[in-house]
């Protein structure tokens, strides 16, 4: 079993089995939760493709079977349906048991504007580092989103989303090269800050928020349409 097949089983298999728990039930969301899945994962894959076309970043063959598509490996398409779905049920395992525990309006604000700002000056000073610019241009827009919107997903998100970054470092590590010889997943440096935590870009942390976050939104929207409007003990 290749490294990258392994890391993306290993995320799964846990949150995937622990759906059936009968107080949780989080197989209850399994029709809003794949279909966002699927719909943010179009839009990540086909940046994925142009990217790892003109070489912002690429893929070690000795850490994937060389089942390819568009240039992805088969173990690249599985990522973003095994990590969204593994941090999306740890958000909602965290309001299940500690849903109380949440950050208020002001606070949530105020993360925001701040990370718009930082947010803004790094789009401009480094323009135009693809990955950095795009990253965080998509970034920037999500915040915008959530600072003119009535609903507070961040009051919860910003929390669990500190917590999927605990993971977040081993696999992301793993996959960056942290462990093992060679990176699973090169970057072309000239197209980012070129500065790391560890073997992690620093532009990975927000390519993750996005990836999550937009899943997140998109369930929530979702939710009312497949469960009837049903209450459940997820927000």
């Amino acid at each position: 079993m290749s490294l990258y097949l392994l890391l993306n089983i290993g995320s799964f298999i846990i949150p995937f089995l622990y759906s059936f728990e009968r107080k949780m039930h989080f197989i209850g969301l399994w029709k809003p939760v794949f279909l966002a899945i699927g719909i943010v994962a179009f839009p990540f894959i086909v940046w994925d493709i142009v990217f790892t076309k003109i070489g912002v970043w690429g893929f070690n063959n000795k850490y994937h079977y060389g089942l390819t598509l568009f240039g992805l490996p088969l173990e690249e398409l599985l990522f973003f349906v095994c990590i969204p779905y593994a941090s999306i049920f740890t958000h909602y395992a965290y309001i299940h048991f500690f849903g109380q525990f949440r950050l208020s309006a002001k606070m949530v604000k105020v993360i925001s504007i701040g990370l718009f700002i930082i947010g803004s000056y790094f789009v401009v000073s480094t323009f135009p580092k693809l990955y950095t610019t795009v990253n965080l241009s998509v970034f920037l827009i999500l915040l915008t989103f959530s600072l003119l919107v009535k609903k507070n997903y961040l009051a919860h998100f910003y929390i669990t989303f500190v917590i999927i970054l605990v993971p977040f470092f081993v696999v992301n590590g793993l996959l960056t090269g942290s462990f093992i010889h060679e990176e699973v997943v090169w970057y072309n440096n000239n197209e980012n800050l070129g500065f790391r935590i560890g073997s992690i870009p620093i532009e990975d942390f927000v390519y993750a928020f996005n990836l999550l976050y937009l899943n997140l939104i998109l369930i929530e929207r979702l939710k009312p349409i497949f469960l009837n409007k049903r209450k459940i003990n997820v927000k």
